[in-house]
């Protein structure tokens, strides 16, 4: 192991290399692509839950936290039979992506108290910042340590406040902003400040970052999907920053990661949207109770209940509990028991969501 100590930001580097900048381009024109995508979508909230839960499933499958897509539609509907621990720290997840989403359209930035919100929500606990020593990271088959973060309250503090001020001071680093993204998660998971959670904040920061510099409307631009099929990759181009200085490797990394993960959504956004306007035509010529915000509700959640239905659309339990068994019993919808209450399964936008 090196003697390599973490630096305050911005650092040393020469980023901007021939490499680096032929692959921002491509990179930029995917984010600005899905960007505009997204925003043909009347109601976003469709996108924030449906792409935000598909999110929080991947990202705590990084940090081995598994759980089946039926597990976590089902401990959104809250019916009390939760099967799946850690379906509820996925949930969690996307609570948290959810609040730093809305504390940072409030703030108008990306602050330290944000991000012990964002953890906190994760972890449920408000442990903060580590103050103990003895954190270190392991190489999960050989059990060998191959990094020991900052161990000192103080440091992580000094290192935290710099952090803070590198994300939102565009003074102190004039670079390109994906670039930015990599070197500040980069930082973030070499700081480790939390106990637990670090993976996760960090991968909510990195969208939240994306926002900030009006990249992207919306969280809906996730890379734990691309680091779970380049996991190994990851966690090496991470180190040999820490070991050999190569940060072009682990910039280019992330861009790349950027583009695939900016088309991939595009594509899904798109498919979701055909699929909307499918079965809008076939709702509204087929059923009088048709409504933009009965569309609505059966997108924005893959598994729905009466009582979403009751305040989605404003009306009664009977009708609502009307309007849902009817289509179930016509096959639009697949009506399931959990407990005493019933939910209803959208069949083929839950096939969309788990076919990759």
């Amino acid at each position: 192991m090196n003697s390599w100590k973490l630096q305050k930001l911005p650092v040393p580097f020469d980023f901007e290399s021939k490499k680096v900048l032929k692959a921002l381009p491509s990179a930029h024109f995917a984010l600005a692509e899905l960007k505009g995508i997204a925003a043909s979508i009347p109601n976003q909230n469709i996108l924030i839950n449906t792409l935000g839960l598909q999110e929080a499933k991947d990202s705590s499958a990084i940090e081995n936290i598994i759980t089946t897509h039926d597990d976590l539609y089902k401990s959104e509907l809250n019916l009390g039979n939760l099967r799946s621990l850690d379906a509820k720290e996925v949930q969690n997840y996307i609570s948290a992506l959810k609040k730093g989403f809305g504390l940072i359209n409030q703030k108008g930035l990306l602050t330290n108290q944000i991000i012990l919100q964002i953890q906190e929500t994760l972890e449920g606990n408000k442990a903060g910042f580590r103050k103990l020593p003895g954190t270190a990271l392991k190489n999960a088959t050989t059990g060998e340590t191959v990094y020991t973060p900052p161990q000192s309250y103080d440091e992580i503090i000094e290192l935290m406040t710099n952090l803070e001020q590198y994300i939102n001071d565009s003074e102190l680093h004039n670079i390109d902003p994906l670039i930015k993204m990599a070197i500040i998660h980069f930082q973030f998971e070499s700081i480790h400040p939390f106990y637990d959670g670090n993976g996760r904040t960090g991968r909510i920061i990195n969208i939240l970052y994306l926002i900030l510099e009006k990249l992207q409307s919306l969280p809906i631009l996730y890379l734990s999907n691309y680091i779970i099929k380049h996991k190994s990759e990851y966690y090496k181009c991470l180190q040999q920053v820490r070991d050999n200085n190569l940060w072009e490797e682990w910039v280019l990394f992330i861009i790349k990661g950027v583009e695939e993960t900016a088309k991939e959504t595009t594509e899904l956004i798109l498919k979701i949207k055909d699929l909307m306007q499918v079965s809008k035509n076939m709702l509204r010529d087929n059923y009088k109770f048709y409504s933009q915000d009965l569309l609505n509700n059966l997108f924005k959640h893959p598994y729905t209940k009466i009582e979403f239905v009751v305040n989605d659309l404003g009306i009664s339990r009977l009708t609502a509990a009307n309007y849902l068994n009817k289509l179930a019993d016509d096959g639009i919808l697949m009506k399931e028991k959990l407990g005493t209450g019933n939910y209803y399964i959208n069949v083929k936008l839950f096939e969309l969501l788990t076919k990759r």
